[in-house]
């Protein structure tokens, strides 16, 4: 037998009768074994999602050769389809500002195998967390921005995404607002962490506000970036119950453990091609 390639199959389209013997069963004919699926049916808006993760078992058969011809088999169904390779992580780009606990924690999943990711480069618009970069041997790339050149900067960061074929941008407490323009060029391919479990309280120090009110649990929001600031499908959302013990710098310090945790979860998810973009939310499979 032949060396098993994987790919992981992403479909959607109306719910109808048919679909999944449709699509197993060209798999089936092309010799490749389905190790995993799921499926999910919108009944509301009648949509159909369904993820799989399959290996090709025949010598004749290419993950080219499956990809053929998967449009003419699922022609009826009017799918939107996508095929990858999991032999070929995703290049990431990961954007910092002054707050390192997020990108500690990524480069340290990363390093430790749990993100299957290829890190294009870290950009910042301060100096702070070069070392860390430097560190990982990681392309440091330093974009200060302030009004004057905002949509300057946001073009050479473009340009590095082009040049470094980056698949996903991960905004890891990066503390500028993207423009209109930029969240569109990045549609679904930029995830952000809000540091409050959304809705929830917006502006500057967003854990002395809840400190201030007694609130009894507190989150972060890991989600797409979108023109609308904070409203992006959200991806993940961890939360931690507190209490009226808690000082706001001790909410602060729990406040970057949910931060992490929701980030984190949100680019392995996206990472392993578990996410679809639905509207204005997420449909995910764990």
């Amino acid at each position: 037998m032949s060396e098993s390639k994987e790919f992981v199959l992403k479909a959607a389209c109306d719910a109808t009768s048919g679909i999944v013997a449709s699509v197993t069963s060209y798999l089936a004919d092309l010799g490749c074994y389905i190790a995993e699926m799921h499926q999910y049916d919108d009944e509301e808006n009648k949509r159909f999602f369904m993820r799989a993760v399959c290996r090709i078992e025949s010598a004749e058969t290419s993950l080219d050769t499956v990809r053929a011809g998967f449009d003419a088999q699922v022609a009826p169904f009017n799918m939107e389809w996508d095929m990858t390779d999991t032999a070929s992580p995703m290049r990431v780009l990961l954007m910092v500002s002054k707050f390192d606990h997020c990108l500690d924690d990524l480069l340290y999943r990363h390093r430790k195998g749990e993100l299957p990711m290829e890190i294009t480069a870290i950009v910042s618009n301060h100096k702070d967390l070069r070392p860390m970069a430097e560190r990982e041997g990681i392309r440091f790339v330093h974009l200060p921005v302030n009004k004057e050149n905002k949509l300057e900067q946001e073009a050479a960061l473009l340009d590095i995404v082009k040049e470094t074929k980056t698949d996903l941008i991960v905004l890891a407490r990066y503390m500028q607002i993207l423009s209109d323009g930029l969240c569109k060029e990045l549609n679904g391919r930029a995830i952000n962490i809000h540091h409050s479990f959304l809705p929830g309280f917006k502006g500057a120090k967003p854990y002395h506000q809840a400190h201030e009110r007694g609130v009894k649990l507190i989150g972060a929001t890991a989600h797409y970036v979108t023109p609308d600031l904070d409203e992006g499908s959200i991806i993940s959302q961890s939360v931690q119950p507190v209490d009226h013990t808690y000082s706001a710098d001790r909410l602060v310090a729990v406040g970057r453990d949910t931060e992490t945790v929701a980030l984190a979860t949100a680019v392995r998810l996206h990472l392993e091609n578990r996410v679809f973009m639905y509207g204005n939310k997420t449909v995910v499979f764990k």
